[in-house]
């Protein structure tokens, strides 16, 4: 196995920038379609993820590839695996608001070992390597010093379900107000969300469903940066997860009491 992951993440920060290239030459003109109510993908989505996946085949022709937009049926635990979402916050990016990000993981037998994200807006590139720490444009990156949920800032999202995703989300939103947070933030973008708690902007994050290509590299580059990553229910967040809940790891379970799947109920 190899555990020097420089050449990948070299790959992954070109890549990167060429779909990022790709997307801000797109930007207010890309053809949009829906793949389902909510969910849209835009002609800029198609093509970045083909020069990405063009970008690591020239480097690694055998690896799997997992990416958004195209099933290439490989398994969250192939030896080699490349997990890509070409445009995180397309629906920002459909309606000209200027936050998205391309998200490249690299991973071998199911951990993930090289992590990449790129926002195309700020040019801002962050990147992490097991063991390494987390980078943002070369300089090290460090989570916030928060000290309790009271004195957090928190992100989270919105899956395209109506239902009971989005019930238990807004009631959670009740609670963290009722916690007297310093404040919520839905931004659009999970890869950035993960990577702006790394660097500090924001103190914790969560989201009830996600697909593996939106945390993949973000959860690497978080916990590279001092954080705590665990799934919606505080249980080891690894590829299969679901949800995510992240933060600092100053509070974490205090957190978790609040915005837990499990003590969001219906009633």
């Amino acid at each position: 196995m190899n555990y020097n992951f420089d050449k990948q993440v070299g790959v992954a920060q070109d890549a990167a920038r060429r779909a990022g290239k790709v997307i801000m030459e797109r930007q207010g003109r890309a053809s949009i379609s829906e793949k389902a109510i909510n969910n849209l993908v835009t002609e800029a989505d198609l093509s970045a993820q083909e020069t990405i996946i063009k970008t690591i085949r020239g480097h690694f022709p055998g690896h799997s590839i997992i990416a958004e937009e195209k099933d290439f049926s490989a398994k969250n635990d192939a030896a080699e695996l490349w997990i890509i979402d070409p445009l995180d916050g397309t629906n920002n990016f459909a309606h000209t608001i200027p936050h998205f990000s391309i998200s490249i993981a690299y991973s071998q037998s199911g951990r993930v070992s090289a992590g990449v994200i790129y926002d195309p807006v700020r040019n801002e590139m962050f990147s992490a390597t097991r063991d390494k720490g987390a980078f943002m444009n070369g300089e090290a990156i460090r989570v916030s010093d928060a000290p309790s949920l009271r004195e957090a800032i928190v992100a989270t999202g919105f899956y395209y379900d109506r239902g009971i995703i989005m019930r238990k989300t807004l009631k959670s939103i009740e609670k963290l107000f009722e916690a007297n947070i310093h404040g919520i933030r839905r931004f659009g973008s999970a890869a950035l969300d993960l990577c702006w708690v790394a660097c500090g902007r924001f103190d914790a994050y969560y989201e009830y469903k996600l697909s593996t290509w939106d945390f993949a590299a973000g959860m690497l580059i978080l916990e590279e940066a001092g954080g705590r990553c665990t799934d919606q229910e505080g249980g080891r967040l690894d590829l299969n997860s679901t949800g995510i809940a992240v933060s600092n790891g100053k509070f974490h379970s205090e957190f978790l009491n609040v915005v837990g799947w499990s003590v969001n109920n219906d009633s």
